[in-house]
């Protein structure tokens, strides 16, 4: 009897316990986080890209190191990619975007780029969170490229088999 009689405390005090952890779980509220300019910033990385990321209310002007976006990003795949986070949230030009990014090649400096104008979106406007991540936007794409091993031509590939 004692022994049931504890168990059922156990359980009592878990179901205490797990009632408390379940609630602060579904408290976590999202803030917006805006500097005195009343811009929001975000860093965003994809391969070997790593792109700084500033977002204000404006008229939806787009500024990569300092060029024009369609002179920066010739191929529309790369701008459509670099717009996703915009078109999920049907904000495409309500804001001026002003972006930095180094590292890797076009390919990658748009998905970092993109990645990271989806967190600053979720900066500055908490509410777009839902949108964003069901579009995947908000998860940063760990894929880089294989490393070479030795004793092989490339990651995988083997130099040519001789039998004599």
């Amino acid at each position: 009897m004692a022994a049931e009689n504890s168990l059922e405390v156990l359980e009592n005090e878990n179901q205490d316990i797990s009632n408390g952890v379940s609630e602060t779980a579904r408290a976590v509220v999202y803030e917006k986080k805006v500097d005195n300019l009343g811009r929001s910033y975000a860093t965003g990385k994809r391969k070997n890209a790593v792109a700084r990321v500033w977002i204000k209310p404006g008229s939806g002007n787009v500024t990569v190191n300092g060029k024009d976006f369609d002179v920066f990003f010739a191929r529309p795949v790369l701008r459509m990619i670099v717009q996703q986070p915009l078109d999920a949230t049907d904000t495409r030009g309500s804001f001026d975007i002003y972006c930095t990014v180094s590292g890797g090649g076009l390919s990658g400096q748009a998905g970092a780029i993109r990645h990271g104008l989806s967190k600053a979106l979720l900066n500055f406007e908490p509410q777009n969170r839902a949108a964003l991540k069901s579009g995947g936007f908000l998860t940063r794409d760990s894929r880089v490229v294989e490393r070479k091993k030795y004793g092989r031509a490339k990651a995988r590939k083997s130099f040519q088999f001789s039998k004599r």
